[in-house]
């Protein structure tokens, strides 16, 4: 809600299929290859070139299909949109239109502390156009066809969001779901996945007001100022008297606008027609049935495991749980070790190292195999919290072992009761006036004599010991 509007929000996400190979050619997909150094005759669009299906694309987007709740149609068509474009060297596109290959779904987000269900219209296949370079050359357009077929998966939302935080959660946990299936490696950045998003804006019980599409947003802070900036756009424009133009829209990262592009094309405009060189695409039941069986655990699966196995709470574990690689490494350290305290190093302390150096888990400087070591020896009592944040930041910037740290600057912990009850002993022996006025009441010198034992042990005593055998010599 703004200024007493409501929003409404529907998306389009653009996820490029993990494959090795293009939807219909058996080029690469690699990513920062030369330009068009990864095209085909049939990428090229060369006269009497034929498409041919990539049968791992299509497993690819069933896999993605039954993650996200969805109906796997056993019948689907390619058909061709046609549009003119320069990085679109055969005038049309391949796409899906009346008959996709995946149909209604659902996902479960996480907003304002509720679990809301977004719905999900459709997933269909199409091939991606090339790139077209205008920053090379102030007179020339410069076009790589380098991602020409590569395989996208289209994945339409129903307009169920109502704000910018939760567009933002829905193009997360799709992302999150994508990747745990590695089906798309969600590589916003790169532009792996993409999202269009659709905005409109309506009085509370009014009809729905006319959209505005913003294409392209590749990152989650991008899709959240987008949706803001436009939805704001719109209000001024209505309550100014002026109506609102249904159109395709550009974000401008560094003046925070929206600009138009083009008015919106209806289906019509792209003349659709089922593509002649393809047959209509046939999913057998039991091979369907085959892919679900291998489906793996899943986000919203692994969190309620998380919750009852580790007896994390909603809050850690949906963060913990939110990125496949931080859950597999997770797992990795948490194992037959105290789940609490792995989770507060690994959400606290790794997280902000990592935060701070702007790194993924997949770069951290700690492998799990080091932060479980680390946090053995505090779990043991060979080293304290203050110590292990010491050796913590020497390993993220050593790579050493947390043993070797220890060992070589001699940091481990005094635990042994017996040598402990010696120096306890010898700051009794030595300051009998504080002793005694401990006994008469004075409770608060027990400070001093926690910090004299912990000079002579040159900090290494274990507080923990230490202060038992303290107060059982002092209350004696």
């Amino acid at each position: 809600m703004i200024n007493g509007w409501e929003l409404v929000i529907g998306i389009e996400i653009h996820a490029q299929v993990k494959s090795k190979s293009k939807l219909f050619s058996s080029s690469s997909t690699e990513f920062g290859s030369g330009p068009n150094s990864q095209v085909s005759l049939v990428d090229a669009a060369m006269p009497g070139m034929l498409p041919v299906i990539n049968k791992f694309c299509v497993e690819q987007a069933v896999r993605s299909g039954i993650g996200l709740n969805a109906k796997i149609n056993n019948k689907s068509i390619f058909d061709r949109k046609n549009y003119f474009y320069q990085d679109l060297p055969q005038g049309y596109q391949i796409s899906q239109f009346k008959d996709p290959i995946v149909g209604n779904g659902f996902i479960e987000i996480e907003s304002e502390g509720q679990s809301k269900k977004i719905g999900i219209e459709r997933l269909h296949l199409e091939q991606d156009a090339g790139k077209s370079l205008h920053d090379q050359d102030p007179n020339l357009t410069f076009v790589d066809l380098n991602r020409s077929g590569i395989a996208l998966m289209e994945i339409v939302s129903m307009p169920d969001m109502k704000s910018p935080d939760e567009a933002v959660e829905y193009v997360k946990k799709v992302r999150s779901i994508l990747r745990y299936l590695d089906t798309c490696d969600g590589n916003m950045e790169q532009g792996s996945l993409r999202a269009d998003v659709n905005v409109s804006v309506n009085k509370p019980g009014n009809d729905l007001g006319t959209r505005c599409e913003i294409k392209n947003l590749n990152s989650f802070k991008y899709i959240h100022s987008a949706i803001i900036y436009e939805a704001k756009r719109q209000i001024r424009l209505i309550e100014s008297g002026e109506n609102i133009i249904q159109e395709t829209r550009l974000y401008n990262i560094d003046s925070g606008e929206t600009r138009s592009m083009r008015s919106k094309e209806d289906a019509h405009d792209y003349r659709y027609f089922p593509d002649p060189d393809l047959l209509p695409l046939i999913l057998e039941d039991d091979w369907i049935k085959k892919i679900r069986s291998s489906i793996p655990e899943l986000p919203d699966q692994k969190k309620e495991r998380f919750i009852r196995e580790y007896s994390l709470s909603e809050y850690d574990s949906s963060v913990i749980v939110s990125d496949k690689s931080t859950s597999d490494y997770y797992e990795k350290v948490v194992k037959d070790r105290n789940p609490k305290l792995v989770t507060t190093w690994v959400t606290s302390e790794l997280f902000s190292v990592l935060n701070k150096k702007n790194l993924s888990i997949d770069e951290s400087p700690i492998s799990p195999n080091h932060l479980g070591e680390l946090i053995d020896n505090i779990d043991n009592g060979k080293i304290s919290s203050r110590q292990a944040k010491e050796i913590f930041e020497e390993m993220c910037e050593t790579g050493e072992s947390a043993n070797n740290i220890i060992n070589e600057k001699g940091l481990s912990q005094i635990s042994d009761e017996g040598e402990l009850e010696k120096l306890v002993d010898n700051v009794i022996s030595s300051n009998p006036e504080n002793v005694e006025k401990y006994k008469n009441g004075k409770d608060k010198l027990f400070g001093f004599f926690v910090g004299e034992a912990m000079k002579l042990s040159k900090g290494k005593a274990n507080p923990k010991v230490l202060n038992e055998l303290l107060k059982s010599k002092l209350n004696t």
